[in-house]
């Protein structure tokens, strides 16, 4: 009994678990514990043997921090508004003191060639009222406006001057080489016609009533069909107003327009141009304006046009079938083109002058062809013939054009570009020394005389 009693009393008890042996640290040494170094960095540095294997840059993805400052956006047109601004003048230039002002005769005068001539306030302001001025035109340069009166000029105003004499219209197209001043002579002759009270009616861009960008509407009973554009005409007939106000005062309507207008016994024409209020009504008022000035005993009338190819050509309008529309079924250009191929008569004379543009045009066989016909049979030369292969020629474009007289606008002679660089030099804007050689030198590089080839060479480091 006594042995299984202490049997189990041993078996309570819990074992006892030897201690393990001591382990001292040991320290070790060159051995970097928790280290975050690539394995790259860790090797030994290569070695650099050419310009290749030296280090490069790296390339920053993240954006630097910037200041952002609130800018104020233009109003709604001011830009193109800046675009096309017009200054005729510049206080920074020196005012030309032995420089005479332009009179009515000035320009007709033989003796007027080669000289510069001054513009009137008062015609400035009624040619900024007709769009004359050009935004590439150098007028920014100088104190006032002036220009150059070249033979082409004496040419022109003689033969507008005639046209009185003969009650015949002049229909004049003005062709040229780039930038050799074709829109400059035509603002000359509507100096010259506002000096002598003619009314100028003058569409700046002929590009502006083909391109799309103004509305348009049906003319109803004309066959084939007509579109006038009542915005742009509106516009026209301000600016024909303002223009042309004093002469249209003195003129006492002829013919009764009450369908369209309600005017007072005795009213004037001006009275007829100002009742356009709406635009439902300009494309009416223009044409009984059109009515009223071709009547005899009128003033001289003028009309002008800038980009005569745009208005050849086919435009970007549709019909209600979408068919684009030829420019000669629009009403304005249509009121144009019978004017300069005779259908309308001017019995009290006057002129219609168109000038092409080689800076903003497009190639028109069939103008080119008229107008070198026309040239060569003024010269005296064999007429150029038809290209047989040409599939693009345009009837409507030779009816318009066949009884025109075509100016060539081509560059100043030494004489008349020594006149002009002089004028330069007076004003402060030409700083070389002016003698022959400069002379020549300047309009050798101006392309032979090319106007606006000289003043790029002469001006442009002038300009603002």
């Amino acid at each position: 009994m006594a042995s299984s009693a202490t049997s189990s009393l041993r078996s309570l008890v819990r074992p006892s678990i030897p201690l393990a042996p001591r382990i001292h640290p040991v320290i070790l040494s060159r051995v970097a514990f928790l280290s975050t170094t690539s394995a790259r960095a860790a090797a030994p540095p290569p070695t650099i043997k050419s310009r290749r294997d030296l280090p490069k840059k790296v390339k920053r993805t993240f954006k630097k921090k910037t200041n952002v400052v609130a800018v104020k956006k233009p109003n709604p047109g001011e830009r193109k508004a800046f675009r096309k601004r017009i200054q005729l003048s510049n206080n920074s230039a020196l005012p030309v003191r032995n420089i005479d002002e332009l009179t009515p005769e000035t320009m007709a005068n033989l003796e007027s060639k080669g000289k510069m001539f001054a513009l009137p306030d008062k015609v400035v302001d009624q040619l900024r009222a007709l769009e004359a001025f050009k935004t590439t035109q150098t007028w920014n340069l100088f104190r006032r406006p002036h220009f150059l009166v070249r033979e082409e000029t004496a040419q022109l105003v003689i033969k507008m001057e005639k046209s009185i004499e003969k009650k015949e219209a002049l229909k004049c197209v003005l062709t040229g080489s780039k930038l050799s001043g074709k829109s400059l002579a035509l603002l000359q002759s509507m100096s010259y016609a506002l000096m002598n009270d003619w009314v100028v009616v003058h569409i700046p861009e002929g590009q502006d009533l083909t391109n799309a960008n103004t509305e348009y509407s049906p003319v109803e009973g004309t066959e084939p069909m007509q579109f006038a554009q009542p915005v742009y005409t509106l516009k026209l007939l301000q600016n024909i107003y303002k223009a042309n106000k004093a002469v249209l005062e003195k003129l006492a309507l002829q013919k009764d327009w009450s369908r369209f207008t309600h005017l007072k016994q005795g009213a004037t024409v001006a009275d007829l141009v100002l009742s356009a209020k709406e635009s439902e009504n300009a494309w009416p008022t223009l044409e009984a304006l059109w009515t009223e000035l071709t009547l005899p005993g009128r003033p001289p009338v003028l009309l002008a046009l800038d980009g005569l190819a745009h208005i050849n050509k086919m435009s970007e309008y549709r019909d209600s079938s979408f068919n684009q529309v030829h420019a000669h079924e629009l009403s304005l250009v249509r009121l144009f083109v019978d004017a300069l191929s005779g259908k309308t008569k001017l019995p009290n004379g006057g002129a219609i002058v168109a000038a092409t543009s080689d800076n903003n045009t497009h190639y028109h066989p069939s103008q080119e062809l008229v107008l070198s016909q026309l040239e060569a049979g003024q010269a005296g030369r064999e007429i150029p013939k038809p290209d047989p292969y040409e599939r693009k020629y345009d009837e409507r474009v030779y009816e318009s054009l066949k009884n025109s007289y075509v100016l060539r606008i081509g560059g100043v002679s030494k004489d008349e570009g020594r006149a002009l660089m002089e004028y330069w030099g007076a004003s402060g804007m030409l700083r070389s020394v002016l003698n022959t050689s400069t002379v020549t030198e300047k309009w050798a590089l101006g392309g032979h005389g090319i106007v606006g080839e000289m003043e790029r060479v002469s001006l442009m480091t002038m300009r603002m």
